[in-house]
């Protein structure tokens, strides 16, 4: 969740450090800091807050210096404040440190350096690491942090300096994610791509384990045995300015309304007419799927909202059985794995670390794992069997919205793989599904037509503090995802629920004026849905309804009405919800929320 970015080179560091977190301020943060090494000591400047607080310090007070680290921090062990913000140095301030990740046995370790007589400032794990540092340097830093890792258990990107080694980055990753760019005389580590972009589009991308030296004359990767790695270089092809906004007036609307493009660069290749369908690389024969005993799709978040829609249309496409489950639940309920056992993981940023301990559960036990992801070389990518990419490009706002279609449309894709391999649906059936899938870029952009009427809509029912999503089957999927969107970014409250649930229950929190957002896609469920919504207008609710262009019998029933352009119900789930990530964004935008950084939230989940 936190950002980290190191510099070394011959142009002053603090600049290129406060830039470089500016371009990962999406990943959620409550403090920022720097460290930088001058004349052989180490400055740090860090302060609570938006990442322009410490800009004013630094302004105030400027750090020299061509060699430094700086971080944006997510509070996990302690509180957000001065004191527990990243960069954490050892007693006398001669070696500094930047973590993202968790120390898991941090109190046995704080309990150990202490009994050496190590004292400690902050709450934080991670203090715990410049005093290991300190405890095994030997006047190699590279040695130290190995020897420091070692004895560190947990997840973890590290980037350390340290005054008696000045012309010297030492980094390492474990579980979360880290980046060498390498620029022209200059060199880079982030937790993430976008920081390093205005500088350099090449860049090393770390394994676990594995640790890098950054130094003015270039830079070396080691395993943790200390043997040099020869490594490929990965040349980033898509521009800097796909990471701003380029109008919009935030990156969650512009990310919006790059869904067409998404949902078409997603299925290109891979869907087309009269072709068999593709998963890149992935080869899984008609054998193989018939000896599947079932599937289990593991996700968190929208991406577990994603999972939903798959499990619908995966089980109706190929008849395979499919469990949808929370990944931060998963592994701890002893699952039933074996080797005819395939799990489909799904995570944005590939680095969501509940995901990928359910991954290695799954392998462990000897299943097979597919990855559905959008960041190519990311650990999910890396350690699944197979990845099968989203092709959404940079999604910079916290919360997500095409990354989430783009899921979809993976998830589209994967069934209708299988029923074409396992011969579920007949040739013209497929065919019939993959025209009416390819019309979808063009039905996404006639869906966001309606966003006048939704900002309408979105200011007459903003200052309600609670509100409820309703639908069934498919619709029921798309109202979870909905109902987490307006959670996110605009702090309402928020409920989704069955449409035929009402009556067991959540009925009894519907009174006069309260505001109901009912999804009414499915033919075969139309008039049941249509019932529903006469319960809660009957008691008063204020209703939304969301339909296709045909069914203007529905208002009868609501107060107000989106209508989505004709497309074969089976696909409505990616059309049905870019109406509500529109609401929730005019509702949030009303209130006078920060849209694109919801508070508590972060865009990569890296620890537990």
């Amino acid at each position: 969740m936190c950002g980290i970015v190191g510099y070394i080179g011959k142009r002053q560091a603090s600049a290129i450090l406060v830039e470089g977190l500016s371009k990962l301020e999406y990943r959620g943060y409550d403090s920022a800091g720097v460290a930088i090494i001058d004349n052989n000591s180490i400055d740090v400047m860090k302060c609570k807050g938006r990442l322009a607080n410490l800009e004013e310090k630094l302004k105030e007070t400027p750090i020299e210096g061509t060699i430094g680290i700086g971080h944006t921090r997510w509070a996990t062990h302690g509180e957000p404040s001065d004191l527990n913000s990243h960069p954490h140095s050892n007693e006398d301030g001669t070696i500094s440190v930047v973590h993202n990740g968790i120390i898991e046995n941090y109190i046995h370790l704080r309990e150990w350096l202490t009994s050496k007589g190590y004292k400690f400032k902050s709450e934080t794990d991670t203090e715990v690491i410049p005093h290991l540092v300190d405890y095994f340097y030997n006047g190699d830093l590279l040695d130290a942090v190995m020897k420091a890792v070692g004895k560190m258990e947990g997840s973890y990107a590290i980037g350390v300096i340290c005054n008696s080694d000045p012309d010297k980055i030492v980094a390492v990753r474990k579980d979360s994610p880290m980046i060498v760019g390498l620029g022209e005389n200059e060199f880079f580590i982030a937790s993430d791509i976008p920081a390093v972009l205005n500088h350099t589009r090449d860049v090393y991308l770390l394994n676990d384990k594995e640790f890098v030296v950054l130094t003015k004359d270039g830079v070396k990767l080691f395993t943790e045995e200390k043997e040099e790695i020869r490594r490929d270089i990965y040349h980033v092809t898509w521009n800097a300015d796909a990471a701003e906004k380029g109008g919009y007036e935030d990156f969650m609307l512009k990310e919006i309304h790059e869904q067409p493009k998404a949902i078409k660069d997603t299925m290109t290749s891979r869907i087309m007419p009269g072709k068999p369908i593709t998963l890149d690389e992935i080869k899984i024969t008609r054998e193989e799927l018939e000896n599947i005993n079932k599937i289990y799709v593991v996700a968190c978040g929208t991406a577990y909202h994603a999972g939903i829609v798959g499990k619908y249309v995966i089980e109706k496409l190929s008849r395979i059985p499919v469990e949808v489950d929370i990944a931060s639940e998963f592994r701890y309920r002893n699952p039933i794995i074996d080797k005819n056992t395939l799990m489909i993981v799904i995570s944005q940023s590939g680095e969501t670390a509940d995901t990928l301990a359910a991954l290695r559960e799954a392998k462990n036990h000897g299943a097979r794992v597919i990855a559905v992801t959008n960041v190519v070389g990311s650990s999910v990518s890396r350690e699944a069997d197979d990845v099968l990419y989203t092709w959404a490009g940079p999604e910079i706002a916290v919360a997500s919205t095409k990354a989430y279609e783009t899921q979809l449309v993976a998830m589209y894709i994967i069934a209708l793989f299988f029923a074409e391999n396992k011969k579920t649906l007949s040739k013209e059936e497929l065919e019939d599904l993959k025209k009416e899938m390819l019309l979808l870029p063009e039905k996404a952009e006639e869906c966001l037509k309606n966003k006048e009427i939704i900002q309408r809509y979105a200011a007459q029912t903003y200052t309600h503090k609670d509100m409820f999503f309703l639908g069934r089957g498919l619709d029921y999927a798309v109202a979870m995802e909905g109902s987490l969107k307006l959670k996110e970014i605009s702090y309402i409250h928020s409920e989704a629920y069955a449409g035929g649930e009402l009556k067991h229950g959540p009925i009894a929190l519907i009174e006069k004026g309260t505001v109901v957002v009912a999804l009414a896609t499915q033919d075969e469920l139309f008039e049941k849905m249509v019932s529903n919504v006469k319960e809660v207008t009957t008691r008063g609710a204020h209703v939304l309804g969301v339909t296709f262009e045909g069914n203007e019998s529905i208002e009868k029933t609501v107060d107000s009405a989106i209508y989505l352009p004709r497309i074969n119900p089976f696909f409505s789930p990616l059309l049905s919800v870019i109406p509500l990530q529109l609401f929730s964004y005019y509702v949030a935008v009303q209130k006078g929320c920060d849209v694109d950084k919801p508070r508590n939230l972060a865009k990569s989940v890296t620890v537990e």
